[in-house]
């Protein structure tokens, strides 16, 4: 029997098709969806806090468990951040979706790299976020 498969909120550069490949995760499917209730910060990486009245967009795709472990292991051991799952509630063009979503709470602020903020961005435009959206992640590549 295969293993099932969750909806996940991905935000940040997992959102990015090339970078799930690069961990061997190959979703059939992206929704575009919005996360009432939270905003996103870049600081080195994309994580979420909760912010009343704001909004982050992302993607919604399916994983297998043994996928996401693999995934967020990957953040621990190579980006150098922890994430947790997280249940949260997204709307969709299809309607609202339950969801896990995988926040840190021990990311330590500091600039993000602008390579870093182009593997959002390039997603964040392909999948057509609002251009306000944009701006917003485009506010944490570092000045030069």
């Amino acid at each position: 029997m295969a293993e099932p498969k969750v909806w996940t909120f991905f935000y940040g550069s997992y959102m990015n098709p090339a970078v799930l490949a690069e961990t061997g995760i190959h979703p059939d499917r992206f929704l575009v969806a919005r996360l009432p209730g939270y905003d996103v910060r870049i600081e080195p990486r994309a994580n979420l806090v909760a912010a009343p009245g704001r909004e982050v967009y992302g993607v919604l795709a399916a994983a297998t468990h043994t996928e996401l472990a693999r995934l967020y292991a990957h953040a621990q051991d190579v980006l150098g951040e922890t994430y947790l799952p997280h249940p949260v509630l997204v709307e969709t063009d299809e309607g609202p979706r339950p969801a896990l979503c995988y926040i840190s709470a021990s990311m330590a602020p500091r600039a993000a790299e602008a390579a870093y903020v182009d593997r959002i961005l390039a997603p964040a435009r392909q999948f057509g976020f609002p251009a306000e959206y944009i701006a917003r992640l485009e506010s944490f590549r570092p000045r030069a």
